[in-house]
């Protein structure tokens, strides 16, 4: 493992190589853009991408903030799909970043290329509108639609018209998930068969686009969902989603987080009648056994449905929940008898039985549904028997109160070493945050499988130690002692005042965010400050643009914001963290990975809990410096970073800024 590898003569450089050691050089098509500037940190990562992209093979790169990793990874990624009539697959975490990428690196990328390319973005499948099925509902009228949800389809009918990617981001306004899942695009309704007669289909279109395109962008989790059904693009070869494609995973720090959702599976109540009201919906008398006029069909809906809650009542019953009242886990075989397995088989049947008789436009609906339920048959069978000795299970509770039966793999090292780092295929991976002070990465490659893989540590351009200052609050007391909400309200008060607003408070606890954002409200109106709170109402998106807005503002953020938050200038000139972002021990997975790690050897705080928090706290503390011309201060109120033995691993992980202990 390395920082980076020898450099080689140019003649001894491949094409790839050439090319990109030219186009990031002082001289090359890069520098012709007005604002370009010369970065040897961005020159490194190209040429370490393209060298992983040459070989075959994968690479994990920490690009610190500052290096411009997207362009660093695109334009080779780009040459290669050009040169070799081969696919970039682009993946990312947040849409912020996919955002980024379409509008406006790419775009630049195209205005510097010799060779024009086509790039596309694509959302998950249910996202776009499928005006066949649009049609179909529209027929179907008062029969399987109530009143309003008429009015909403068309709505929707006038919007197709008009709208020019269909997807439900362009609708201008919210529609039930009853009425939306009635006509957007689904594998068993909308094929290129039947859909190539009923004029655009926009998911088919966007399909065609794919195909021809040289860079696809997705997120992590639409990735995961299309590895798991390779036939719908792949034809042959040997690629991730498509014939001899590469993957790149930008924000990589969340990779296994996501993986280990989408490899497992969950079976909600709320979900599983959502499905069976499609069949038929006692309430309001619509479904499409009504439609159909079939008996039979509507006695086993009724009284599966009846069943459904009878049965989570029973596991609610049998759940012992802790503080917060969401998780449960499960670790005994047969939490509860099976009584859905007979309604499910009997209900999917029927289905399958009305489907052979049903006119072709309802046939795919009805055996599209039977596979559902099977599906659900299927995973409440696993759920209770515990068949994988290889996942933890778990009840969640969400806050409208419905239960959902769920399961994830512990360690998901094992899934995605074979997919990713077994065989000779390139994949990069990449983020501003995946080393915990250690400079081989060693922690994120265990956690992902890729303990083989080269890595490469990339710093910041930024001059952290003329941009940033850190203050450490060591007179505050510990969180767990009496005394710190106080402390803590008393120290924002003071910082806040400091920077004049420009600051983000970033909380691991929503129930003290709240706390302290009441307590400090007065305060805040008193000094002409505006206070944004995370949770009361306004979109996360709509909340960072006010406070870009609103140059004095400060804003209460819990989770989602400690990352992908990108507000540079003036805005944002102070981070505070109120506390440590250790994960609580309380979520079955987590707790899961902890006694895996007890039973494997290892030490579940050095080996799980610091590194991770270790990470969460470059993220947070990252949101600062977001250019060269940015600068401020983080403030740290959790005295452990300088009373425990454990705090100097914080502090080594933090950007080299000169750092201040407040007593």
């Amino acid at each position: 493992m390395g920082d980076s590898q020898s450099p080689r003569k140019r003649e001894d450089l491949s094409s790839l190589l050439r090319f990109t050691s030219d186009f990031f050089g002082k001289s090359g098509a890069l520098s012709t853009l007005g604002d370009f500037e010369f970065r040897p940190e961005q020159y490194e990562m190209a040429m370490a991408v393209a060298r992983a992209l040459d070989e075959e093979r994968p690479l994990v790169v920490e690009a610190g903030t500052g290096v411009g990793k997207s362009l660093a990874y695109l334009a080779p990624a780009v040459r290669m799909a050009l040169e070799e009539g081969r696919k970039a697959i682009i993946s990312t975490h947040t849409i912020n970043l996919q955002e980024q990428l379409i509008l406006k690196d790419i775009p630049l990328l195209k205005s510097v290329f010799k060779k024009p390319f086509r790039a596309v973005l694509l959302k998950g499948r249910s996202n776009y509108l499928c005006p066949r099925r649009l049609s179909i509902a529209m027929s179907s009228g008062p029969e399987l639609f109530t009143h309003s949800e008429m009015e909403e389809l068309e709505q929707i009918w006038k919007w197709a018209e008009t709208t020019k990617d269909g997807t439900l981001s362009d609708l201008n306004f919210t529609p039930s998930p009853r009425v939306w899942s009635q006509v957007c695009s689904e594998s068993h309704a909308c094929t290129p068969k039947t859909c190539a007669s009923s004029g655009v289909c926009f998911y088919q279109e966007v399909k065609k686009k794919v195909s021809d395109a040289h860079v696809l962008v997705v997120n992590h989790t639409l990735f995961f969902t299309l590895l798991n059904a390779q036939s719908e693009f792949q034809e042959s070869g040997d690629g991730f989603l498509f014939a001899r494609d590469f993957l790149i995973f930008d924000e990589a720090h969340t990779l296994e987080q996501v993986a280990a959702r989408q490899l497992g599976f969950s079976l909600s109540q709320t979900g599983l009648k959502f499905d069976l009201h499609r069949l038929y919906n006692p309430r309001n008398k619509k479904g499409l056994f009504q439609l159909l006029g079939d008996a039979d069909g509507r006695r086993l809906t009724m009284g599966l449905l009846d069943a459904v809650d009878e049965f989570f009542d029973r596991v609610e019953g049998r759940c012992r929940w802790g503080e917060q009242g969401r998780e449960f886990r499960v670790r005994d075989v047969e939490l509860v008898e099976d009584t859905l397995g007979g309604g499910l088989i009997e209900v999917s049947r029927r289905a399958r039985a009305i489907a052979d008789l049903a006119k072709e436009t309802m046939k795919a609906e009805l055996t599209e549904l039977a596979r559902r339920l099977n599906d659900c048959r299927a995973g409440l069978a696993t759920f209770l028997d515990q068949s994988d000795e290889g996942l933890v299970y778990w009840v969640e509770k969400s806050e409208r109160e419905s239960l959902s039966l769920n399961a994830a793999p512990i360690d998901v090292a094992e899934l995605l070493r074979p997919v990713f780092f077994q065989r000779q295929r390139a994949c990069i991976f990449t983020s501003a945050t995946l080393g915990v002070g250690d400079r081989d990465l060693g922690y994120f490659r265990r956690r992902v499988g890729a303990e083989e893989v080269e890595a490469v540590r990339i710093g910041s351009p930024f001059d952290y130690a003329r941009q940033m200052e850190i203050h450490v609050v060591k007179g505050i007391p510990d969180p767990k002692e009496r005394g710190y909400e106080a402390a803590l309200a008393k120290w924002i008060r003071h910082f806040a005042s400091k920077s004049g607003g420009r600051a983000f408070v970033l909380f691991t606890s929503y129930k003290l965010l709240q706390k302290l954002a009441a307590e400090l409200e007065e305060f805040f109106q008193e000094k002409k400050i505006r206070l944004l709170v995370q949770g009361t109402g306004t979109p996360r998106r709509q909340l960072v643009e006010e406070f870009k807005e609103d140059e004095t503002s400060v804003l209460f953020g819990t989770d989602s914001f400690w990352t992908g938050v990108d507000v540079p200038g003036k805005a944002l000139s102070n981070v505070i963290i109120t506390r440590l972002p250790f994960a609580v021990p309380d979520h079955p997975l987590i707790q899961a990975r902890l006694e895996w790690i007890e039973e494997h050897g290892g030490n579940s705080f050095m080996d799980y809990s610091l590194p991770e928090a270790v990470l969460k706290l470059r993220q947070g503390v990252g949101r600062l410096i977001r250019s060269s011309q940015d600068s401020g201060m983080v403030v740290i109120l959790d005295n452990r970073i300088v009373t425990k033995r454990y705090g100097k691993t914080f502090l080594d992980a933090l950007p080299e800024a000169p750092v201040e202990i407040v007593e």
